[in-house]
């Protein structure tokens, strides 16, 4: 088996998106998701390498992922390219998606929601559960909006049976 280098954190472009979530983060949250005395490369490589997941999408009307972290593609079992062209409503079931939009509007209203948690679904129909998921809207360095991203630490996979 070959093994391909996963390193979409050395793009201009996937560094420059991850300095607006880890603004964003701050500016909304108070808080900081990485230690922020770095290289935009080094906090690009770190936040692309974290322990926790990381996604994001865009502000299309129907909003296409733009980043997933190395964690993020392992959960929903897909490549970075798989990944940025997956319509972000396709992260949850069907029956979940109204729920996952309310949240989406409360956040995109409040700056910041601190408290979600929901089912989602892999590339391959796993389901599993996130919990304490921070949402919160991301802006460019103009501060005009740029999508809305995610993070969270805690997931379960679920059996095939579970609601």
């Amino acid at each position: 088996m070959v093994l391909v280098e996963l390193s979409p954190w050395k793009d201009p472009t996937v560094i420059q998106h991850s300095q607006r979530l880890i603004q964003s983060f701050v500016h909304w949250t108070g808080r900081s998701l990485l230690p922020l005395a770095a290289s935009p490369e080094e906090i690009a490589h770190a936040l692309f390498e974290a322990p926790f997941v990381v996604v994001s999408h865009g502000t299309e009307a129907d909003p296409i992922l733009n980043y997933g972290n190395h964690k993020a593609l392992q959960l929903w079992e897909m490549d970075w390219d798989q990944f940025t062209q997956t319509p972000s409503r396709l992260t949850a079931e069907p029956i979940a998606q109204p729920e996952r939009d309310r949240l989406l509007a409360q956040a995109k209203a409040k700056g910041y929601i601190d408290d979600y948690q929901g089912i989602r679904i892999s590339k391959t129909g796993r389901r599993f559960l996130i919990q304490n998921v921070v949402l919160w809207n991301v802006i460019d360095e103009q501060n005009h909006p740029y999508g809305q991203a995610a993070t969270f630490s805690e997931w379960e996979w679920l059996p095939f049976d579970a609601c």
